[in-house]
C-alpha cells in the first residue's frame, strides 16, 4: 500500500476558504462523539495488538491513543489561551519525544480514553457556548506563519480524532486478513 495513504487515509487537513456555521457543527459533532467512538474501536483489544503499529516506522496503537489524548488536551489549552489572551503565542510539544516516554509503552489506554472523554466532554461544552467574536479569536503556533483561527482549530482536531481513528481501523483491518 502506498505509504501516503497509510499515513493520510483519509487525505491531509485542508481549510475550507470560507468556515461555515454547517462546517463548525459537524466538526463539534464529531468532536462529541469520537471518544465513544475510538473507546468501542479499541477497549477489547489484547494488548499483543494494542503493540502493533499502525503502519510501518508508525508508532503502535497503544502509543497512538495516549497521542490523541495528549494532543486533543493541549488543543483544548490553546482554546483557553486564545479566548483569554490577545492573539498568544502558544507552546508547541514535541509529539515524537512525548510517544518515546515509557508511558506511551506501558500506561493502560483506559486512563487515555477516560481523558480524551473528559476532555472531548469540556471542549465540547466550550465550543457550544462560543460567539461569533469569540469564534474569530486566533493564536499564534511556532511552527505556522500567521495566526490560526478558533474556527479553524475546531476543524482541525475534528479531522485529527477521524484522521488517526482511521489509521487504528486500517491497521485492524490489515491484522485481519
Amino acid at each position: 500500500m502506498d505509504i501516503k495513504k497509510l499515513q493520510y487515509p483519509i487525505g491531509p487537513f485542508q481549510v475550507p476558504s470560507e468556515i461555515s456555521e454547517n462546517d463548525l457543527q459537524e466538526a463539534i459533532t464529531i468532536l462529541d462523539i469520537f471518544p465513544e467512538k475510538l473507546r468501542l474501536l479499541v477497549s477489547q483489544l489484547p494488548q499483543k495488538t494494542l503493540q502493533q503499529p499502525y503502519r510501518p516506522e508508525g508508532w503502535t496503537i497503544q502509543q497512538l491513543v495516549h497521542h490523541i489524548a495528549d494532543s486533543h488536551h493541549n488543543s483544548y489549552i490553546r482554546f483557553k489561551w486564545a479566548l483569554t489572551e490577545d492573539n498568544p503565542k502558544i507552546k508547541a510539544y514535541n509529539e515524537k519525544e512525548w510517544a518515546s516516554l515509557g508511558d506511551y509503552h506501558t500506561m493502560p489506554i483506559v486512563w487515555s480514553l477516560m481523558h480524551l472523554e473528559a476532555v472531548h466532554h469540556k471542549l465540547v461544552y466550550l465550543l457550544n457556548t462560543l460567539t461569533e467574536a469569540q469564534w474569530n479569536r486566533t493564536y499564534q503556533h511556532p511552527d505556522k506563519d500567521g495566526p490560526s483561527s478558533l474556527k479553524e482549530t475546531a476543524l482541525l482536531y475534528a479531522w485529527h480524532s477521524m484522521h488517526h481513528y482511521a489509521h487504528i481501523k486500517n491497521a485492524l483491518d490489515r491484522l485481519e486478513n
